[in-house]
């Protein structure tokens, strides 16, 4: 495409939008508008495509699942809090909590119970660490920080039973498939798993700041939180009178979690897997998580009915839980909307077109990893940045004689580093929410720390690159 360059607009306009008044919607919406412009030069024109690109994203089956299972995850957590569970549990777990290291281990800790999808653990433990941290100072900026290391980070290495591992195997099988390669696409995936420098970097990154890291006072500013609590007060007085009850968290929790994994392991063998690992490779994630947090919502509703819980309030907060929620998810809607206008502006054809095979093979995984990183900053999306640049990345190693299970970890890499920073991306955005913290000041935070992850990953892949 001759004008490809001009799919940069609205993520460029998007950015320094964002930066400039600090809050991302109305970059986002401008942004949609002027690449639908781009694609429909008109005003009505292009007003009618930015629309038909809202309704294209909505009608993708993927993300209506995140969608419904934000929402009702967000419902669940408001049928807990007024049923006195997540106030319960908090007073439970907090009388053996008396510091802030003890409060981020925590977060750490519940990795073995929340591993399968990033989305999934961020609302399982980011209502229970908020209660607990108006008990003390602590930057919400450290806490959202150490919650979303210690899933991007983590999740991306797991080689089983995550959202992630049957769409990162099937797109090392599209690039093995395209060049005839006789490989096995689970195999090179298993290989390229310890060559997610950034990902093992941010780990050990995340792994200090927590045990050996000093302590980081609140700076965000008293207005926001002064803004927050005037439009929520009456909610606030009313969740904070509701008598402690610490079962109504930990049945449904167990049950949701109880139920994820028994459903990935039963879509798995459905789908022709042998072994556990393999159901749990095979197995639909999304649709499984989303299912499951269905199921439980129905047998939580019995549960407190059971326990006098009265159901005018529990239906009241399954949707204020809900709602609370439809900022996070009506930011994803644009982020999905504006990947689309980006792609019909020929965007992945200009990142491909300012690449070629006269780049020393040694240098391709750190080329590809950085690269991919600034676009996985600009889409926000793990997943678009995989599919984008996996067929690239084993493209360039295939021509050049780079390592290929190096290259495949660098791609893996650089979703990762977009998961883990952008402020477009469903991590941070969701993060920032339940912890009611600024989004673009989050997203800077974060990148300052994922910048020192970025270079020594750039300096181990070219060290390795140079020497494999």
């Amino acid at each position: 495409m001759e004008h490809a360059w001009l799919s940069l607009i609205p993520f460029i306009i998007v950015i320094g939008l964002s930066i400039w008044l600090k809050k991302i919607l109305p970059g986002l919406v401008l942004g949609l508008l002027v690449g639908a412009l781009l694609v429909e030069f008109s005003v009505l024109g292009g007003s009618q495509e930015t629309v038909n690109y809202i309704v294209t994203t909505l009608s993708d089956e993927n993300n209506i699942k995140i969608i419904a299972f934000l929402y009702l995850f967000g419902g669940l957590i408001g049928m807990m809090n007024i049923s006195g569970g997540i106030k319960g549990f908090s007073e439970w777990i907090g009388g053996k909590i008396d510091s802030q290291r003890g409060l981020l281990s925590l977060i750490w800790l519940t990795l073995p119970f929340t591993f399968m999808m990033p989305m999934f653990r961020i609302m399982m433990i980011g209502p229970v660490v908020k209660s607990l941290m108006s008990e003390m100072k602590i930057s919400k900026r450290k806490v959202g920080f150490t919650m979303d290391v210690s899933t991007s980070s983590v999740i991306v290495l797991l080689p089983v039973a995550t959202a992630f591992v049957g769409f990162m195997v099937s797109l090392v099988e599209g690039g093995i498939q395209k060049h005839n390669l006789d490989m096995d696409p689970y195999q090179i995936f298993l290989l390229s798993i310890p060559f997610n420098f950034f990902a093992i970097v941010m780990l050990i990154i995340g792994l200090i700041r927590t045990f050996w890291s000093s302590s980081e006072k609140e700076v965000e500013k008293k207005k926001s939180n002064e803004e927050e609590s005037y439009h929520r007060k009456g909610i606030k007085k009313e969740l904070s009178m509701v008598k402690a009850q610490p079962w109504n968290l930990i049945v449904p929790l167990f049950l949701l979690l109880g139920l994820s994994l028994f459903l990935l392991w039963q879509d798995g063998v459905a789908k022709g897997a042998d072994t556990i690992f393999q159901a749990f490779s095979e197995a639909d994630a999304t649709f499984v998580m989303l299912l499951a947090v269905f199921i439980t919502l129905i047998i939580t509703f019995v549960f407190y009915m059971i326990r006098k819980q009265e159901l005018g309030e529990t239906i009241f907060h399954f949707f204020d839980g809900g709602n609370q929620l439809m900022q996070a998810i009506i930011l994803l809607v644009l982020v999905w909307a504006l990947s689309l206008v980006a792609e019909d502006l020929g965007f992945s054809q200009f990142i491909s077109s300012t690449l070629g095979s006269f780049l020393p093979s040694f240098t391709i995984p750190a080329i590809i990893f950085l690269l991919g990183s600034v676009v996985a900053y600009f889409i926000g999306s793990s997943w678009g940045t995989w599919g984008l640049f996996m067929p690239l990345g084993i493209a360039l190693a295939v021509s050049t004689g780079a390592s290929i299970p190096l290259t495949v970890g660098a791609v893996f890499a650089s979703g990762s580093f977009g998961a883990m920073t952008s402020p477009l991306g469903d991590t941070t955005i969701t993060t920032a929410s339940i912890l009611e913290m600024p989004l673009v000041d989050y997203a800077r935070y974060k990148l300052k720390i994922c910048s020192i992850g970025v270079v020594i990953a750039v300096g181990i892949y070219l060290a390795v690159g140079f020497f494999v």
